[in-house]
């Protein structure tokens, strides 16, 4: 993959070319001294670093989305929560990679906390024992500040998550991204190049307008060279409390995630409903999976994301063999 500069004109031939700092596009461009000198060229040395740091982390999860609103972050903190509550040996990282939209410090309930940085770097905050968070919103002075960065400031800032944050042992690192396929998804997965990636889980909705862009991440996970690991459609149905009648709020008129999976031969893991009481958890900061039924956001919510896990076990163990 040719890389290019943050701040490159339009045409730029990418530091890899041989007519790097030498086209008719690169006149004027602060990078043409470097680039003609083939200093640019040379990999990244934080490449390498953050290869380093993740060693200890045996997978290493990108969830992605095409468009914003789909529930991205409330699917990542309930599968990191689904997998930390399978055993307490199970230690699981979130890194919320969404710089100008941080939103896992309220989802997990660790607003307000701080990080603490270390001679061994930057340390999470933890959940639970076995569940921590990475979030550009611990380093906010309040939680209504905005973020105005261009494009080279947030890839610096991941660069700085994924490279000085000291996770320990982690059995899996989800990474929080935001929606699209722009600067923060082709820097995490520059990155990430020498570090073993598992690949990436997409979410959806059932409905076209969603899964179009999904449509567009998967053509990005494969251009890039990034394993689908599957596909989760969130808000499937709708499942009233009172009578549990069963209702789809977001019609899937094109067949919804498993028609598209089926065509686009990537694996659909599961479909989590439209959980009001979800919702209204993620807002205090509390994720009750464990809750009864009664009392449960996790009432639908739970079964189905168990379904999630066991299915993306399931397809990974396949995957694997299929590679050997």
């Amino acid at each position: 993959m040719s890389s290019v500069p943050d701040n490159a004109p339009q045409h730029c031939p990418g530091t890899q070319s041989e007519d790097a700092g030498k086209a008719s596009a690169c006149a004027g461009c602060p990078n043409q001294n470097i680039c003609a000198s083939g200093e640019a060229s040379q990999p990244d040395p934080a490449v390498e670093l953050i290869k380093q740091r993740l060693s200890n982390v045996k997978h290493k999860i990108l969830i992605l989305s095409g468009k914003g609103g789909v529930g991205k972050s409330t699917v990542t903190s309930l599968i990191g929560h689904g997998l930390a509550s399978m055993s307490p040996d199970i230690n699981v990282g979130i890194l919320d990679a969404d710089i100008c939209g941080p939103s896992q410090p309220r989802v997990l309930g660790v607003r307000g906390e701080q990080v603490h940085n270390s001679g061994s770097g930057w340390s999470p905050v933890y959940v639970t024992d076995n569940l921590s968070l990475m979030s550009i919103g611990f380093l906010l002075g309040s939680p209504d500040d905005a973020v105005i960065w261009r494009g080279p400031k947030k890839n610096g800032m991941i660069k700085q998550f994924l490279s000085e944050v000291d996770w320990g042992d982690l059995d899996y690192l989800l990474i929080d991204t935001p929606p699209g396929t722009s600067d923060e998804h082709l820097s995490a997965v520059q990155y990430l190049a020498q570090a073993q990636v598992s690949g990436a889980l997409l979410v959806t909705t059932p409905q076209e307008l969603s899964l179009l862009d999904v449509r567009k991440e998967i053509d990005f996970c494969r251009k890039v060279g990034l394993r689908v690991l599957g596909v989760v459609e969130n808000m499937s149905l709708f499942v009233c409390p009172n009578c549990k009648s069963r209702s789809e709020i977001f019609p899937a008129t094109s067949g919804g995630a498993a028609a598209m999976c089926r065509e686009l031969r990537v694996p659909l893991l599961g479909a989590l409903p439209l959980e009001p009481r979800l919702a209204r958890a993620c807002d205090s900061g509390a994720l009750p999976l464990s809750a009864p039924a009664a009392a449960a956001p996790a009432a639908n919510t739970h079964d189905a994301l168990r379904e999630i896990l066991d299915t993306y076990k399931r397809t990974h163990q396949r995957q694997n063999q299929g590679m050997n």
